[in-house]
């Protein structure tokens, strides 16, 4: 008989985010996880802890923590939250130089010890930060995605079924572009139960909530004080995980390495992607209209120029 190996799933950075990865991904019995920190002690303890919960919870899957990248050899998927997170008055932007550092070291030991993984990062400024990783690893353009395009996505969800009273389960919802002030909702595309968004929701309330999902890791930030948003975000990266884990075939808005789309090459761009086993299968190239296409322009204007400051940037 084949003997059967379970997945493995390495998440690094165990801050907020990353714990709340191992989290969502071993209450769903995904595979094994490994929490890898610089920090050895806080990668052990929240993994231990959280194992601690798998009686109650009835999962069997095993989470280890730890400090050394040799211990994420053989993982299917590697989500990467490692990085500052944004305080109060930064933005994304103002994390460029630090986390790139960071990134970087990230990327060389999954590129050692994890060779044929698939990595979804999640660490801010996405966009740039995904870049750096792809530029680390050499990884193919299927195999390297950042997370933004869920978590927008399941926030303009949120506030949709909030203002019509109505289950989040029957909202259909994505954002396009770049993760930050310029990323393009896209109510044209929104559905509830099938029916168009635009149908049942008049037009000043629909662009309320585009505003609200621009601003809402802000809107986080700003209530939180002290930090950023972790529970959704985790969940969204989780998402995606989940798809390439089980090879789900799911179209989910992602940070893609573009390579003609859209007019686009050699950059991340939130699009809409096919997830699967291989990891990114296809990008599905929407028909935009006029005002969507001036968006979609200006937010891959904001992450050029994201990535021409990188690239002065020494790392």
């Amino acid at each position: 008989m084949a003997t059967h190996v379970r997945k493995k799933i390495a998440v690094i950075g165990a801050g907020f985010v990353g714990s709340t990865c191992a989290h969502w991904a071993a209450a769903k019995e995904l595979g094994d996880v490994i929490l890898l920190d610089v920090n050895d002690g806080a990668a052990k303890g929240k993994a231990l802890d959280l194992y601690e919960s798998s009686p109650v919870e009835l999962f069997d899957s095993r989470i280890t923590g730890t400090n050394n990248y040799a211990d994420i050899a053989g993982s299917d998927v590697v989500i990467i939250t490692a990085g500052l997170p944004r305080k109060p008055g930064m933005s994304r932007d103002d994390l460029l130089a630090t986390n790139a550092k960071i990134m970087k070291e990230v990327c060389l030991g999954v590129k050692q010890h994890a060779p044929q993984s698939v990595v979804i990062v999640v660490s801010n400024p996405l966009d740039a930060m995904a870049f750096v990783a792809k530029d680390v690893l050499g990884f193919p353009a299927n195999r390297v995605l950042g997370m933004a395009g869920v978590l927008d996505g399941a926030r303009m969800k949120t506030f949709i079924a909030e203002e019509l009273k109505v289950s989040v389960k029957d909202i259909n919802a994505f954002v396009l572009g770049g993760h930050g002030d310029t990323m393009v909702p896209m109510p044209r595309h929104c559905s509830v139960g099938g029916v168009p968004l635009l149908e049942i929701m008049s037009k000043e309330k629909v662009d309320a909530i585009v505003t609200r999902t621009r601003n809402g890791g802000a809107e986080i930030v700003g209530l939180l004080k002290t930090g950023s948003a972790f529970y959704a975000p985790a969940a969204s990266a989780v998402q995606m995980a989940e798809a390439i884990l089980k090879d789900q075939k799911r179209i989910l808005p992602c940070a893609a390495y573009l390579e003609g789309q859209y007019g686009v090459k050699g950059l991340f761009v939130g699009v809409l992607c096919k997830l699967g086993g291989s990891g990114l299968e296809q990008v599905i190239e929407l028909k935009l209209n006029e005002d969507e296409k001036k968006g979609l322009d200006n937010s891959i204007k904001a992450v050029t120029e994201l990535v021409e400051a990188l690239k002065k940037l020494e790392f």
